[in-house]
Order: C-alpha cells, then sequence, then structure tokens
C-alpha cells in the first residue's frame, strides 16, 4: 500500500501542487490515496476549506522597492525561514517508507515548522532525531490518561518545542470513502507511539467499516471538557497550542486558560462537515485573542497566494497537510522540500506583487473584498461550557 519509488527527476517536472497531487495520485493505492483526499459525510467542508480562499482578491501596491522579500518570523518566540509549517498526520509511512523522518529533514532542510502525530509511524525519538528545525507535538488525549501523559514526558525529554492538543475529535467522524474501501492500516504500519493495547483491530479490514474510525471510538477521552486543560497544563511547561477551534468565544475562552496559541482547522474537512471554512473562521478568532496568543490556520493551501490571504487576515503562519504527503509519495524528503519551496516561492513572488516585501507589511486592506474583523458576540461566551 506504499508508493513505488520514483524516478530521477521527477518531482523536478512538478512545479505546481496540483502536479504533485496527481503524481501521487498515480502511484498510491486507491484506498490509500481516498484515506488521505478525503472528507467526512458529503466533503462540503473539505471543498469549503479551498473554495474559500478563491473569495479574495488581492489589491496590490505599486512603486515599492521589492528588491528583498523576507519570509523569516518567530512562532513561539522561535525563528523559522518562513511562515508555512507542516501540519500532523498521522502515519506517513502509508506513502513513503521513510515516514516522518523523511518529512521532518525536508522541514530542517527549509527552517520550517514541522508538527508530528501521536498516530505517526516513526517514534518521536526517531523523529526528533531526524528534525533540523522546530518541532512540535501533536496531542489526542486519550482514555487512558497515563498513556496521554507518557508521551508528554518523552516529548518533553526528545526536545519537541509545543504541545498541540487536538480538539474537534472527540469521536471520529463517518468518512465514507473510508467505509467504501473497508481502510485498515497494512500489517507493517502500527501507532508505534502507543502501547499494545492502542494498537488492537487496526489491520483487519471489512467492507463498510473503518478499522481507523473504531480505533478512536474506543480510545479518545470524548470527555475531555475545558477543566481538564489544567490538567494537561500542570503536566509540562512546554506551550499549548490547541487545534481545531473555529468559534471567537472558544478562542476568547482558551485565551483566558492561558493556552500560548491557537490553529484554526476543520481537521482538513474530515471532521464535523457542513462546519464553517477555517479561512472564513479566521478573522473572529483573532480579534478574540491577545496578540500573545498566536494564532495559526491550515485547511485548503494550494498556492502562496493562499498563504498570502491567510497572513492578512491575521494569522501568524499556515500549516499545509495533504501537499506534504503528495511530495513524500512523489520523492520521498526530496518531494516534501520540493512542495514547501514551491509555496515558498508563490509567496515570495505573491510578496513583490503586491508591494509587501515583509511579513509586517501584510494587512487586511491587502484584500477585496475587505474583511469584518470586529467580533460582535450574539451568544454569551459561557452559553456552551
Amino acid at each position: 500500500m506504499t508508493a513505488s519509488p520514483s524516478a530521477p527527476g521527477d518531482a523536478q517536472q512538478l512545479p505546481t501542487l496540483p502536479g504533485y497531487e496527481a503524481a501521487a495520485r498515480a502511484r498510491l493505492d486507491r484506498p490509500v490515496f481516498d484515506y488521505i483526499a478525503g472528507g467526512s459525510g458529503d466533503e462540503v467542508t473539505l471543498r469549503g476549506d479551498g473554495a474559500a480562499y478563491d473569495r479574495y482578491r488581492l489589491r496590490p501596491r505599486v512603486l515599492v522597492d521589492v528588491s528583498r522579500v523576507e519570509t523569516g518570523t518567530t512562532l513561539l518566540g522561535r525563528p523559522v525561514a518562513l511562515p508555512i509549517g507542516i501540519a500532523p498526520m498521522a502515519y506517513h509511512r502509508l506513502v513513503n517508507p521513510g515516514g516522518e523522518t523523511a518529512t521532518v529533514r525536508a522541514a530542517g532542510a527549509l527552517g520550517a515548522l514541522a508538527v508530528t502525530s501521536t498516530y505517526a509511524s516513526r517514534t518521536l525519538e526517531e523523529t526528533a532525531r531526524a528534525a533540523a528545525g522546530p518541532l512540535w507535538l501533536q496531542l489526542y488525549v486519550l482514555r487512558r490518561r497515563e498513556v496521554t501523559e507518557s508521551l508528554v514526558r518523552r516529548a518533553e525529554i526528545a526536545g519537541y518545542r509545543a504541545l498541540v492538543v487536538t480538539v474537534d475529535t472527540p469521536r471520529m467522524a463517518r468518512r465514507e470513502r473510508d467505509l467504501r474501501n473497508g481502510f485498515s492500516l497494512p500489517s507493517h504500519i502500527r501507532p508505534v507511539n502507543l502501547d499494545d493495547g492502542h494498537r488492537d483491530g487496526l489491520h483487519t479490514a471489512r467492507s463498510g467499516s473503518s478499522t481507523l474510525a473504531e480505533h478512536a471510538d474506543r480510545h479518545h477521552d470524548d470527555a475531555f471538557t475545558w477543566d481538564d486543560l489544567a490538567w494537561l497544563r500542570s503536566l509540562t511547561a512546554l506551550p499549548l497550542v490547541l487545534k481545531g477551534v473555529l468559534t471567537a468565544q472558544d478562542a476568547r475562552r482558551a485565551a483566558e486558560l492561558g493556552v500560548d496559541g491557537l490553529i484554526v482547522s476543520t481537521h482538513g474537512g474530515r471532521q464535523l462537515d457542513g462546519a464553517v471554512a477555517a479561512l472564513d473562521a479566521l478573522p473572529e478568532v483573532v480579534a478574540a485573542v491577545p496578540d500573545h496568543c498566536e494564532v495559526l490556520v491550515d485547511g485548503g493551501i494550494r498556492r502562496g497566494t493562499d498563504v498570502l490571504k491567510a497572513l492578512a487576515l491575521g494569522a501568524r503562519a499556515v500549516l499545509v497537510g495533504r501537499p506534504v504527503l503528495w511530495g513524500l509519495a512523489v520523492d520521498g524528503a526530496a518531494g516534501v522540500e520540493r512542495v514547501l519551496s514551491t509555496l515558498q516561492g508563490e509567496l515570495e513572488e505573491a510578496m513583490a506583487l503586491t508591494g509587501r516585501p515583509r511579513l509586517d507589511m501584510i494587512a487586511p486592506d491587502l484584500l477585496h473584498p475587505a474583511p469584518h474583523l470586529a467580533y460582535h458576540p450574539t451568544t454569551n461566551d459561557r452559553d456552551l461550557a
């Protein structure tokens, strides 16, 4: 179920992210490609995440010195060379034997952030040793809290710089492509960061079912609430970032509880179908939190101009998911590096052509129509407490 090795130079013939997608589709078995590509339900939110970027047009300024374009910034106080990072995704070895170690090597080569998943197919220690750039660990809070606590301790020892807590998956939504394919993991791929009790039932394919969804239903802690964040905070001094926030109410409460960052995300359209697109939710989330609570966004980013639009709406940086796996499938670490380099090059071009050669020059007035950034609550922030 993995991709075949690429021919020399194949990736060099793929200058765009859609080109990598087509090449990955040709290389991967259908169930694996569908697992990566698919969303939940009718995939309304999956499509909406990408379509949201097309609703904005750019308002370029001219006669600006753009002889030097600078893309460097900081995330949680640490420098990165570009405001584009790698989103957490499970089981990279589905598409390439190098898996997560190849992915983080590519990110490190460019000085980009990588976020590795609880459900990685390489151990978090192996992944950390391969990383030359900043590395964060994504956490699902599991019913057996001692397993989550062990992951936090291991992340601290291995040198991870932040914990990204996914908050939109108390249960896994129906992903109908996986159900049609009876998707399961091949026998050589497993969640190596978890103990044997969390590895059961992942390798038995059955038509009309998804072993990954069944696994999540057994092990994800669907009783985890705001009150439990204090427990998680007590485990570590690492910064906490919440992933999957789409409303100002939740953003404000997270900031009040001392969360260090937020990722505005629909889980790539893989959770609640019909949810607001991540880009559409971004302005109200940014407006609801103080500046020291950094806001990132993921979902639907396919061009450097998409990155520019997200930055104009207040994102500190963007995270990219599926395109990274396409690059990994086509040409391993080199493919991932070229995917990120393509986005960086397109972003630099867009910054130059809009007359914004520095990130601090990118503001909402870059966009048409102009976004409404003010937050006017219509319900009490505590209504859903």
